[in-house]
């Protein structure tokens, strides 16, 4: 198993791309170029530079000799995601979700103030020299279907990570989208179903204590939150990534009824090709 920071390294080299702010419809506010360099300088000492548009790079160097911070944790693959240790109605509150894919890289982030969602940002990347091109807009066609995958939850404190298997369909009547997972195996099998209304881009789930949306955003992004959070309920932040028309990435970010962040989550699942011809499915 990788230590954290080996994980972290999976992010070293050069990034361009850009900085998309969003409002909480997903509409564009405002966007800026980006270029990133991590460089590892020492064994535990890494070099990072930022710059946007025309400003000048501006540089900073981490000694990680230590530990990261308490609320950020990495996967195996370079993928991470940092954030709020415990929610406060009275405080800024936020995480950000970091996917790496080839030679493409993708963040994004979650704020809230005072409780209500309050801002995102898009950030899309390309490995510099690859030309890996971005994913089109995600549709709610690309949703339909069922998804078969593995979840891969690692928590704070470092204990072993757990994995279990999932399974999520979704389907379509009319402006309704309704999708059904199941996580877990045997007697352990746990169900969650619900309902949205498709309002364009957006998707509007009412149920429960908290109303909830996800946007359908560029290069194949979803983001999964609700859109304002009550003390006393459990809840979770999540962004999915459209890798390939068949392959998708979640990630989960979990806090309890008492507001504390719990784990996070990397489900990587694939959609279930049916061969309509012949009336079968594929793997």
């Amino acid at each position: 198993m990788k230590t954290q920071w080996e994980c972290f390294l999976e992010n070293l080299g050069t990034w361009h791309g850009s900085f998309a702010r969003l409002s909480v419809q997903g509409e564009l506010v405002k966007e800026t170029s980006s270029i990133l360099v991590l460089e590892q300088r020492q064994e535990k000492q890494v070099r990072f530079s930022l710059k946007r548009d025309s400003s000048e790079f501006q540089d900073m160097e981490f000694d990680l000799t230590g530990s990261f911070s308490s609320g950020l944790l990495f996967f195996e693959n370079g993928g991470f995601c940092q954030g709020s240790t415990q929610f406060s109605p009275h405080a800024e509150f936020g995480a950000e979700f970091g996917f790496i894919h080839g030679d493409r890289r993708l963040r994004f982030v979650q704020m809230y103030n005072a409780g209500q969602l309050s801002g995102l940002t898009l950030i899309r990347e390309q490995r510099a020299g690859s030309g890996a091109p971005e994913r089109p807009p995600l549709q709610v066609e690309d949703l339909i279907g069922e998804w078969q995958g593995e979840a891969l939850t690692i928590y704070p404190d470092l204990r072993t990570p757990t994995t279990c298997a999932t399974k999520l369909s979704i389907r379509r009547e009319d402006n309704r989208l309704y999708p059904e997972l199941r996580w877990g195996q045997g007697d352990e099998e746990r169900v969650s179903a619900s309902s949205a209304q498709i309002n364009g881009s957006i998707l509007q789930f009412d149920q429960g204590a908290m109303p909830i949306q996800i946007l359908l955003l560029p290069d194949g992004v979803s983001s999964n939150c609700p859109l304002s959070v009550k003390p006393g309920h459990p809840f979770f932040l999540e962004v999915g990534w459209l890798l390939q028309p068949n392959l998708r990435q979640r990630m989960v970010r979990s806090y309890t009824a008492k507001g504390e962040w719990s784990s996070i989550t990397l489900v990587t699942e694939q959609k279930r090709v049916v061969l309509s011809d012949y009336g079968t499915g594929v793997e």
